[in-house]
């Protein structure tokens, strides 16, 4: 690798964060960053505007993108107008779901609208068995009548879901063939080629309907940034090149908080603590995840109101952040979030036209954030706007200005606590257990806080912590994640059939990755077995090798999760391969800029009534050691270090807090 510009970029709801690392061939580099306020109506606007202001708007970038653009699409419900076809008697299996109660204990439930209207979802007479025997196929002529009706209901993609089109993919592919020249097509085979009827098509229905949306995306941000190549994190954790992206676009649901994780993992590494509670505070929502040594990822995770099956970072997300908006219910009740102030108007404090308090307003009030912050570098606040709006809380509640904002904070707190412990104590995992690793642009502002509220005597506010999922995507690996529905018993299987079944699947992954310029060669992957014991409905997945004993390591991994071992057959259910190449760097192992001259000063805290310390991270020397309370600034991102909690600086910039005893 020659001299390289890589550029990391974090589209969140309130602010756009860009990462950029020009790298020379000793491997040496300077990291530059900044925050733009986002713009929902067009997201690729914030990005150009952030290269100008680092100079690079006319450089050929290499740029890996989170994007918020397909999740915003099916939250706000502005996916493509979608038909959903499949196998004859099954065009109602969108509608009736999974039938799960939302409120379980309600006994009259909210109706729900289904995904696709009755009217859009089309039969067609080919029908697979259970065994992969073909029993009826679409001819010319159902094909036509087919195109005939997609034409009359206008619509924009069409998800192809056939029974146990898995077993036969040709099926699918041959319609697919027939309406390709006209409609964004996404077909269950490719999508998600598992059991399980629904879920394999809501995940081609989500696949459909954020297809086209990501694609006119990225095709404006190409054109607007031309000779810049663009890859966009998967759900997954890993990286995808734009010109493939769109094909799986269901795969980028989760493809901004994914980046902190991928941080995280480097985070760790640098730090020696393997064992992490990520907790990612933006402006308008808080990611939380639990990291033990490796991304952790899920089969089982929501997007909105929909089920999604595609492997995604674990990750627990509520509706607070830095512009949760506080208010006061009928019955004098304060409530903070989920609404949010977002970039438009934003905080009352971003003197933008907002009037509401948010969390942001009340940590400024406090004196938490100084008054003289700029955030991004760039947005000045305005301290008197902010009071304004806490102290019409304030007469609300019939409390003092300083009551409102404390009350404020520590409801928000309260929330992304209750977030933390669901990833944590409701999975029997001791949150003392763990560093608290708080990044985000508001993340160091409630570290401490939240470390109490845990029990949790160790938390890391790393460098640069306000852009730290932009950093993420610098160190995320180009990857895959295929799968093969198999359905047979695991003991009438030889060791050579399931390493044919997975080479297949890791030449369809090696062949995706050189395409976007992976070298073949430096591919790896990693296979598992999803099991079960027959007759049972959920599955564990172990690592296979030929060779070993998997049915015992099965029933072990029963064991444990369940403390039950049962004398029932073993079935295979799926093969799970995870494909990954080598990221363009390797770490994020920029060290701490200290500098001479920089100095700190004393500023005032109304929430103590007194002067703390405040220092620019610059001044503060690697090594050092200071107890709080005090003001740790950069311009991405403020950090309060509460009474009783001592602060070390190592030699990445990281800060590493301790709590005294």
């Amino acid at each position: 690798m020659n001299d390289i510009t890589l550029v990391g970029v974090d589209t969140g709801g309130t602010f756009t964060d860009i990462v950029v690392l020009e790298r020379g061939e000793k491997k040496t580099g300077v990291m530059k960053h900044c925050k733009v306020l986002s713009d929902p109506s067009d997201p690729s606007s914030p990005i150009v505007e952030g290269l100008r202001r680092l100079g690079l708007e006319e450089r050929k970038l290499k740029i890996i993108h989170g994007t918020t653009v397909g999740t915003n699409a099916v939250l706000e419900g502005k996916g493509a107008r979608v038909a959903y076809v499949t196998s004859r008697g099954f065009a109602d299996v969108l509608t009736l779901g999974r039938q799960e109660r939302q409120q379980i204990y309600q006994l009259i439930q909210a109706e729900t609208e289904p995904p696709v209207p009755p009217g859009m979802c089309l039969e067609v007479k080919t029908r697979i068995t259970s065994g992969g025997e073909l029993l009826a196929a679409s001819d010319d002529k159902e094909l036509q009548q087919l195109r005939d009706r997609l034409e009359t209901l206008g619509v924009e993609s069409v998800a192809v879901n056939l029974l146990f089109s898995f077993l036969r993919p040709e099926e699918e592919r041959r319609i697919a063939a027939s309406l390709e020249d006209r409609w964004f097509v996404s077909c269950s085979s490719r999508i998600l080629p598992e059991v399980r009827e629904y879920e394999r098509g809501m995940a081609t229905w989500l696949n459909a309907s954020v297809g086209p949306v990501i694609s006119r995306y990225l095709k404006r941000l190409q054109s607007r940034l031309p000779g810049s190549g663009i890859a966009v994190m998967q759900s997954a954790g890993t990286t995808i090149a734009a010109e493939q992206a769109a094909d799986q676009a269901v795969r980028l649901l989760l493809s901004g908080p994914a980046g902190g994780l991928a941080a995280a993992r480097s985070i760790a590494a640098q730090t020696g603590h393997p064992r992490l509670m990520s907790f990612d505070m933006g402006g308008t929502s808080t990611d939380v995840s639990l990291f033990n040594g490796e991304i952790p990822l899920t089969l089982h995770c929501r997007i909105g109101s929909w089920p999604l099956s595609i492997p995604s970072v674990d990750i627990h997300t509520i509706g607070a952040g830095g512009g949760s908006i506080a208010r006061v219910d009928r019955a004098g009740m304060l409530l903070v979030g989920p609404e949010s102030a977002g970039a438009d108007p934003g905080p009352a404090c971003y003197a933008r036209g907002g009037e509401q308090a948010t969390v942001t307003d009340a940590n400024l009030v406090l004196g938490r954030l100084p008054g003289n912050t700029r955030l991004g570098g760039y947005l000045p606040l305005d301290e008197s706007a902010a009071q304004q709006a806490v102290g019409r809380l304030a007469s609300d509640m019939a409390c003092g200005l300083l009551d409102a904002a404390r009350g404020i904070v520590r409801l928000a707190n309260e929330h992304m606590a209750r977030a933390l412990r669901v990833i944590s104590v409701e999975r029997g995992h001791d949150p003392g257990d763990y560093a608290l690793l708080c990044f985000g642009g508001a993340g160091g502002l409630h570290a401490c806080d939240l470390a109490e509220l845990l029990n949790m005597k160790k938390v890391i506010i790393p460098a640069r912590a306000g852009v730290l999922s932009a950093m993420g995507m610098l160190v995320s690996e180009p990857g895959r994640e295929l799968s093969m529905a198999v359905l047979k018993p695991l003991a009438g299987l030889a060791d050579e059939a399931i390493r044919d079944w997975f080479g297949n699947l890791e030449d369809d992954a090696r062949e995706q990755l050189v395409n976007e310029g992976c070298d073949a060669n430096s591919v790896c992957f990693r296979r598992r077995l999803e099991l079960r014991y027959k007759g049972q409905s959920a599955t564990i997945a172990i690592d296979w090798s030929a060779g070993e004993a998997h049915e015992e390591k099965f029933h072990q991994a029963h064991r444990k999760a369940s403390g039950l071992r049962l004398p029932h057959p073993v079935e295979l259910v799926n093969l799970r391969l995870s494909a990954r190449a080598p990221a363009l760097l390797e770490s994020i192992d920029i060290r701490h800029e200290f500098r001479e001259d920089a100095t700190g000063g004393k500023v005032f805290v109304p929430e103590l009534g007194d002067k703390v310390p405040l220092y620019p991270r610059t001044a503060l020397k690697p090594g050092v050691s200071i107890e709080g309370p005090l003001l740790i600034t950069e311009s991405a991102s403020t950090a309060w270090i509460k009474p009783g909690w001592v602060v070390e600086v190592d030699d990445w910039g990281n800060l590493l807090l301790q709590l005294g005893t």
